[in-house]
């Protein structure tokens, strides 16, 4: 039934022809009639299904957890066939609920996942056509080659190689030519039907998907504020040399089209390929955290989409030293100073498990009661690690399974802390998500040296913004001061950890207790 329900509203208004697009007949997919028919017939199926499914099963039992999980899989699945057949927006959207591994049942991060590989691809005549209206020339007399395979396609663009005239090696991203006339409606549809879907089920509290949606997207369609974002996280963080942006050739770029300098590189959750090509994993990974701690911490301007494609590694040939290329410059969060100095001492308060202090800034973020949810939801950690100390024992397999299995038990207070908190919290909590799952494909998760580094940039941000606002040069000197102790006691605590881990380190104690024994 529901199947037919979904095929119905997609066949609607297939057989009608209507004679548009470069002189092609649309495709079905396109017409409104059938993007809205198949979004309503898929959230009745979803909604239907949640209602009967577990209306007989005694709630909190076994049979409950296991039909509840049945039926968040199959909801999954249809919201992935909705996705792929609506595209755009949809896709998107779907991309980012996908991303929220530790705060949305694993049934359905786990199927929406795959929509980073199944975004659609625009034909050629597509492409052209796009090129031919915003550079006002022909693919031939722009580029002495230009391919037709795309290096890779997204949900609102796609990227191919080229060869300028002049010789340079080029990546030309290409905006689907659609998206831009769907979008608006497309998130005018997901806001009725949210709205509709909270009148069902009270609960449920995903208004904030859309509210992001209706912020980010129109960002995210202007080529030129991403190829601004792309110079100025460049200028930001060019004190980190293993850092290489693409230089953006802005003669040739326009709001839906953008011409980069081409990079390659293994993707940055690749062990094989880094293991093949003598990167070091480790210090990839710790790299990683310094430019997200960096963003986050001092200078509040973040880049919020590090999915394994928009992150690549590579070894020079030169100096052989690891670079990060950083890709897709779209979609940025900038924190206000006020936001970013609870987060900074949240997170140290985190890190030194000063429970009083978690529930101080947690609650200035908008946790409200629900503050051990929320650190929990930060640091992917169970309360009693985050109450013992989240640097002082990885991540354990019996954790993760127990993290990932309260997304689901503790829904209803995730989505409502997801309502609570500033909008500035939502892209942060997706990118802390989506590099943990970075961390773990290298087997790096929670190591010691990451939360070092972040306690550097915490300790420099909050000093930095104080005596931005002392006017005594006595009050400054005394903030430096303090800076200045607490990264010492950090970097010595850094030594402690590398002599303790290595073969010197372990000399001198042996050393050491055999002296303590002869005394005796």
């Amino acid at each position: 039934m529901a199947r037919r329900a979904l095929k119905l509203a997609s066949l609607t208004a297939a057989t009608s022809g209507i004679y548009l697009y470069g002189n092609k007949f649309l495709d079905p997919n396109d017409f409104g009639i059938v993007r809205v028919g198949r979004a309503i017939a898929t959230t009745a199926v979803i909604a239907y299904d949640y209602l009967t499914s577990l209306r007989s099963v005694p709630y909190g039992s076994e049979e409950y957890e296991f039909v509840k999980s049945q039926v968040h899989l199959r909801s999954a699945e249809r919201l992935r066939e909705l996705c792929c057949a609506n595209r755009g927006t949809f896709i998107k959207v779907g991309q980012h609920l996908g991303a929220l591994d530790y705060l949305l049942p694993e049934e359905y991060t786990r199927t929406l996942k795959v929509l980073h590989s199944q975004a659609p691809q625009s034909t050629r005549q597509e492409i052209e056509q796009v090129i031919r209206e915003d550079l006002g020339k022909e693919i031939k007399e722009l580029f002495l080659s230009f391919e037709d395979t795309p290096l890779g396609a997204a949900s609102l663009a796609q990227v191919h190689k080229a060869v300028l005239q002049d010789g340079r090696t080029v990546a030309v991203k290409i905006q689907h030519p659609k998206v831009q006339a769907q979008s608006s409606k497309d998130i005018l549809l997901m806001e009725v039907l949210l709205l509709v879907v909270k009148q069902i089920f009270p609960d449920f509290e995903f208004m904030w998907l859309v509210e992001e949606a209706k912020k980010n997207l129109p960002l995210e369609l202007d080529f030129l504020n991403e190829g601004r974002n792309a110079e100025k996280v460049a200028h930001m963080l060019k004190n980190f040399d293993f850092l290489k942006v693409p230089r953006i050739y802005w003669e040739l770029s326009t709001r839906r089209v953008l011409l980069m300098e081409f990079m390659e590189g293994g993707q940055v959750n690749d062990k094989a390929y880094m293991e093949k090509n003598g990167i070091n994993v480790n210090e990839i990974s710790r790299n990683l955290g310094k430019l997200y701690s960096e963003m986050i911490f001092v200078n509040g301007f973040v880049h919020c989409d590090p999915h394994p494609g928009n992150v690549l590694v590579k070894k020079c040939p030169a100096s052989g030293k690891a670079h990060i290329i950083l890709l897709d410059h779209g979609l940025y969060q900038v924190l206000s100073d006020s936001f970013r100095m609870d987060y900074c001492r949240l997170w140290q308060a985190l890190i030194k498990a000063d429970m009083k202090r978690v529930q101080k800034y947690s609650r200035r973020l908008g946790a409200g009661d629900l503050y051990p949810l929320f650190a929990c939801m930060l640091t992917a950690r169970s309360w009693e690690s985050v109450n013992r100390g989240i640097d002082r024992s990885p991540v354990s397999a019996r954790e993760d399974v127990e993290i990932r299995s309260n997304a689901a038990a503790y829904l209803p207070q995730i989505t409502q802390l997801l309502n609570n908190v500033p909008r500035q919290m939502l892209l942060l909590l997706k990118t802390n998500d989506l590099l943990r799952g970075i961390e773990a494909a290298l087997h790096t998760r929670a190591s010691a040296s990451s939360f070092l580094n972040m306690s550097r940039c915490c300790i420099r941000a909050v000093s930095t913004y104080q005596r931005s606002k002392s006017h005594s040069l006595y009050r400054r000197a005394q903030i430096s001061l303090g800076e200045a102790l607490s990264l010492w006691q950090i970097n010595l605590y850094e030594l402690f950890l590398w002599l303790k881990g290595s073969q010197l380190g372990n000399w001198v104690i042996a050393l050491l207790s055999r002296m303590h024994h002869s005394t005796y």
